[in-house]
């Protein structure tokens, strides 16, 4: 062969493409360009609804020997729990009989008491009930998904409560599951009032208590807050039906150097450990339609004549 037909160019083994810094450098602003879309667009919620809906089976199927453990458990327990379960449970019924009593009478002067005042009735509120797959497993976040998605009726910003009280706040809806953010989250708040002096307030997450809390913040030191008050939802929000336990205030410290008091809570429903849900419709508050204008005796004869 002659000499003058050698390629002089390196074989395809040794050719280089663009540095490693031109690399970082393109696919770190693709990733930030990315998640200022998601933030601000949310090009990615049909991707992560596309892979929740591919993944529910193998999420169901992973769940099953978690769920037959159970059950096996279930089933070999002694008969002495048992009786104890269902001594329990009676008397629990019991109490709620006369509770239910007590309920349905007032529930009767209240509905007296809004006719003669002529004020709005309450909106009933559907509810359903969900049982809780797993928890998210993120350790910055306080988060649950249930067995209910859109396919069911469940909506973004739907209350979730237990037999105990408000548990948290429907934040994401897939087809077949649901994300729910629980109040212990820091993210998360709820507007309160306090049923001894019905004075309202605002409960966030506490991310500085370990055990899961709520902090009720914003209230003058001078407030009348004491503790064992029992808090419930407001209903100022339009989210939340008025009336639902929430928290009990647990330790209240006020400070000379700081115009607020620091209040610690302790949530009623079970911030882990809960099994089934309840999934209620958020709550809109209905406006009044306006009053019809009034006809005066001229303005009624000046249209007749016209």
């Amino acid at each position: 062969m002659p000499l003058g037909t050698l390629d002089g160019n390196p074989p395809p083994f040794f050719r280089q493409g663009p540095s490693a810094l031109s690399k970082l450098t393109f696919f770190s602003a693709l990733s930030l360009f990315l998640m200022v879309a998601d933030v601000r667009l949310e090009i990615g919620k049909p991707v992560r609804v596309a892979v929740a809906t591919a993944l529910y089976p193998v999420q169901w199927l992973a769940m099953r020997p978690v769920a037959w453990t159970q059950g096996g458990a279930q089933y070999f327990e002694d008969l002495a729990s048992a009786q104890a379960n269902e001594e329990k449970a009676q008397r629990a019924l019991s109490l709620q009989s006369q509770r239910a009593n007590l309920v349905e009478q007032l529930s009767l002067e209240n509905e007296r008491l809004r006719q003669l005042l002529d004020l709005l009735p309450r909106l009933p509120t559907t509810a359903q009930a969900a049982q809780v797959r797993y928890d998210v497993a993120d350790p910055y976040s306080r988060k649950v998904i249930i067995d209910r998605g859109s396919l069911r009726g469940v909506v973004a910003g739907s209350p979730v409560l237990d037999e105990n009280g408000v548990l948290g706040q429907v934040t994401r809806v897939y087809p077949m599951v649901s994300e729910v953010t629980l109040l212990t989250d820091r993210d998360q708040a709820i507007p309160v009032l306090n049923t001894r002096t019905g004075v309202r307030g605002l409960a966030f997450g506490d991310a500085s208590s370990r055990s899961g809390g709520l902090e009720l913040r914003f209230m003058a030191s001078s407030a009348d807050v004491q503790i064992g008050d029992l808090l419930t939802t407001s209903g100022v929000d339009g989210v939340y039906p008025a009336g639902l336990p929430v928290a009990r205030v647990e330790k209240v410290e006020r400070r000379a150097e700081s115009a607020f008091a620091r209040i610690t809570c302790s949530p009623l429903a079970l911030a882990s450990g809960v099994d089934h849900v309840m999934v209620l419709q958020p709550m809109n508050d209905p406006q009044a339609p306006r009053p019809a204008p009034e006809m005066t005796p001229g303005s009624t004869q000046s249209g007749a004549k016209k």
